[in-house]
């Protein structure tokens, strides 16, 4: 019974993989002894009444959505399930035909439950109730049916099987009897087969929202994106629309990605030779930051930001105007660099490294406080020195000079412009090693949020911090590490007046920081509005959530996806432990980078693409319309390296049945069938209409068999029959052509047109065949033009007395409209 079961609902091949991992049990030749035995059936009943987990999947092995418009047809999942509003109408459409067939046919059109089934392939569980949860199983066409509804359906419906599926396995079952059948259709697991999957509370409670584990961890999942990178420190993209991205590694290289995952044989900038890095594990220096131009699609500048040695002794950060090349749009011009700032760094580590532009249209620079430990440097340290461009985030104008020589101008509203003990550069301060920041998009409906600044800032010893930057902010340092005072005398000293931080976390769970983004990108709703960040050393992923009554930011943990959770192509729940940096598109989607060994020299370096597994967007929403790339090199096409959950990539072997779609011509009754006269009186019906007859396996057997000169010969025989069919009606049309021509006497011209009228009714049904096959393969012709569709030796094949019938159908109207004619002519002579 198994093996009829997979064969009818599979037919290309096995079942599904819960059944071959129940295969797989197989008892040993070595009986286990009785305890074992005791402990196996105590945990072997704990599975069977383990509670359903939800794993939401669409036939497409993609999460469901919730569709934009209102669905007409299947609306009991219009708020969430996997069809659009396209889907939809073409379940309709397909369901409408098959109720004008059961109409012609005088069946029981059994509405209800034909759309009911139908429509499942509109549930947010559809993977589920087709057998199809990975892409080794063959999808079915007739959903799992629970036993009862099942013996219903099998018991009013059963004459509407052949209209959905053309299985002759299971269509034998459903004659033979309802047992058989609805064994065929049952599904493995209860609590998917329909109608239970509606009724369960754990399937259904929190659909669409994103998945949490015991612990109240959002469960995400992660697919490859770029690999072999050697310490990856920045991911960016150009805001150009070309939707490329540049990926820099701390030894100065930065590679140019398509958005096909390939990359670019010729770095876009090839900094190596001036960067001061180094292959020690944790080496802070090195390339650290760029950022591009808010109009760089116009003007091709672009600034960076790295670590230098001079003179072999004196250690500096550089902040560098660059462009790109003239001649290649992803190659930078090396010869460009023009010098913006450089800093004195006092100590190997804390060397901060952000760039951005905010959407003021200024350049931000994000230092640290120059490095050993406690800010040791000066009274205050260097982070409260205002003096000090060192622990700070400054702010200028790179779009003009200043008129003492400067190569950019200060803002007139920078907040300390006219303090003469402060640099007119810095725009907030008391910062400790701000190492990656982000400026939020805002939200994408209602642009909440726009242009805020977070940042991530590495602590002492015991807690790191996120922060939001404001304009002549003072973030504590060293007067206070997260919440909590560092410098007691600093930290009770009045007029401190320091910005919390809207979230710290101890060292207990993590103990270095790298600063995130609020995600605002498409593809997963459900995450827009959580700033997601994470830290270097533990390699946690960590989210913040916004309270926007009270301001207040709640954490929410991220975890990666079980394999069930994660059991789509291409997804992955693991990541290296060592989280360097986070990264945007031009599209919002969400990135990090890590490696398993930080150092300079090892590419060891990933990156990763957060994507939520409850819920994508509808179909076509996301779609992006990039400019082109003129790619003058080599190109090096990705390869993953990851393990993915489900370890491969394949597409299933039967497309969903969806895009099965049934003859829309309903069959034709012989008593539907009016008798009609011909021309030469006779009496007629659609029956008596001649139809090529299917030629039985036999005679094709024996056509195959026939030697090569008999094939030949009977080929010659057939193309002079056709040959000589061609003459005669030339013949005939050149003699009607010459008797319309012929206008010198309007008597002869009126005797040549009856002549005419009388050979046409007297050939009638002749000329009417003819007429009837040019029209049919006219629409051979533009069916051929149209889109994919079945070929009509496979639905003859399938619906042999649907086709034939159909044909008669052509030949049935063709007579009717000619005795209509010859009726009418009658009338007038």
């Amino acid at each position: 019974m198994t093996r009829k079961r997979d064969a009818a609902l599979h037919p290309s091949r096995a079942g599904c993989a819960v059944l071959r991992a129940v295969a797989q049990l197989r008892p040993s030749k070595k009986m286990p002894r009785l305890p074992a035995v005791i402990l196996i059936v105590p945990v072997m009943l704990l599975a069977l009444v383990k509670p359903a987990s939800a794993h939401p999947q669409c036939l497409d092995f993609k999460p469901p959505f919730k569709p934009p418009w209102h669905l007409e047809f299947c609306n009991q999942y219009e708020q969430f399930g996997c069809c659009d509003q396209g889907t939809d109408n073409m379940i309709a459409e397909r369901y409408w035909d098959i109720i004008e067939q059961l109409e012609a046919a005088g069946h029981e059109l059994c509405t209800d439950m034909l759309k009911e089934i139908m429509c499942q392939e509109c549930s947010p569980y559809a993977a589920h109730l087709y057998d199809a949860e990975d892409p080794y199983t063959p999808v079915r066409e007739i959903p799992g049916l629970c036993f009862d509804y099942c013996s219903e359906f099998h018991s009013k419906c059963r004459h509407v099987l052949k209209y959905l599926t053309v299985n002759q396995l299971l269509l034998y079952a459903a004659e033979r009897d309802v047992t058989t059948f609805c064994s065929m259709v049952d599904l493995p697991d209860q609590d998917y087969c329909y109608p239970t999957v509606l009724k369960s509370s754990d399937l259904n409670s929190n659909l669409g929202q994103v998945v949490e584990d015991p612990r109240g961890c959002l469960q995400l999942c992660l697919t490859e994106v770029a690999n072999n990178l050697r310490n990856p420190v920045l991911m960016l993209h150009s805001g150009d629309d070309t939707h490329r991205m540049f990926i820099a590694e701390q030894m100065g290289f930065v590679w140019v990605y398509l958005r096909d995952g390939s990359r670019l044989e010729q770095p876009f900038l090839d900094m190596s030779g001036e960067v001061l890095t180094t292959p020690w594990l944790g080496d802070e220096r090195g390339f650290l930051g760029m950022a591009f131009h808010p109009k760089y699609r116009d003007n091709g500048r672009f600034f960076i930001y790295y670590s230098i040695q001079v003179s072999s002794e004196l250690e500096k950060i550089r902040i560098s105007e660059m462009k790109v090349s003239a001649y290649d749009m992803n190659v930078a011009d090396p010869y460009s660099e023009r010098l913006i700032l450089e800093i004195e760094e006092p100590a190997a580590n804390h060397n901060g490294g952000q760039l951005l532009f905010g959407v003021d249209g200024y350049l931000y620079i994000f230092t640290g406080d120059g490095g050993k430990a406690g800010d040791p440097f000066g009274k205050y340290g260097n982070a409260q020195n205002k003096s000090a461009l060192l622990g700070k985030v400054l702010r200028i104008d790179v779009d003009g000079s200043d008129p003492s020589g400067m190569p950019y101008r200060i803002p007139p509203d920078n907040p300390f412009l006219r303090d003469p003990g402060a640099r007119p550069e810095v725009f907030a301060y008391g910062v400790r090693n701000m190492w990656r920041c982000s400026v939020d998009r805002g939200d994408p409906v209602s642009g909440y949020g726009r242009g805020r600044i977070f940042c991530g800032d590495v602590g002492q010893n015991r807690y790191e911090e996120i922060d939001i930057i404001i304009k002549g902010g003072n973030y504590g340092w060293r007067a206070k590490e997260g919440f909590e005072c560092y410098d007691m005398k600093l930290c009770q000293n009045s007029s401190l007046n320091d910005i919390l931080p809207i979230f710290a976390y101890s060292h207990h769970v993590g103990k270095s920081v790298t600063g995130g983004y609020v995600y605002r990108g498409c593809e997963s709703p459900n995450l827009n509005g959580l700033y997601i960040f994470g830290d270097f050393m533990s390699g946690r992923i960590m989210a913040l959530e916004e309270d926007r009554t009270t301001g207040n930011w709640k954490e929410r943990s991220v975890c990666m996806g079980d394999t069930q959770t994660c059991s789509f192509p291409g997804l992955i729940n693991q990541h290296h432990k060592f989280i360097i940096s986070f990264a945007e598109d031009e599209a919002g989607e969400l990135y990090f980078l890590a490696t398993s060994y930080p150092s300079a020299m090892s590419a060891f370096g990933t990156v990763f693409k957060f994507m939520d597994p409850s819920r994508r967007a509808p179909p076509g929403k996301c779609k992006q319309k990039p400019l082109p790339v003129k790619v003058r090199g080599k190109k090096f096409p990705f390869v993953p390296k990851e393990l993915t959950v489900l370890g491969t990539n394949e597409k299933p072997t039967r497309p969903p049945p969806r895009k099965f779609k049934l003859p829309t011509k309903p069959p034709v009754r012989s008593n539907q069938i009016k008798p009609t006269m011909t021309a030469a009186g006779n009496s007629t019906t659609g029956t008596a209409v001649k139809v090529k007859p299917k030629s039985s396996d036999k005679d094709t057997k024996k056509k195959n068999m026939l030697k090569p000169w008999k094939k030949d010969k009977m080929l010659n025989k057939k193309k002079a029959s056709t040959q000589a069919k061609k003459n005669t009606l030339k013949q005939k049309s050149k003699e009607t052509t010459v008797s319309v021509k012929d206008k010198v006497k309007p008597k002869t011209n009126q005797t040549a047109t009856e002549t005419l009228n009388t050979s046409n009714a007297h050939n009638g049904l002749k000329d009417n065949k003819i007429h009837t096959k040019r029209k049919i393969h006219q629409r051979k012709a533009a069916q051929k033009q149209s889109g994919p569709k079945m070929t009509i030796k496979e639905s003859t094949k399938e619906y042999p007395a649907f086709v034939n019938k159909t044909k008669t159908n052509f030949n049935v109207r063709s007579n009717r409209t000619l005795t209509r004619q010859l009726k009418v002519k009658s009338k007038q002579t």
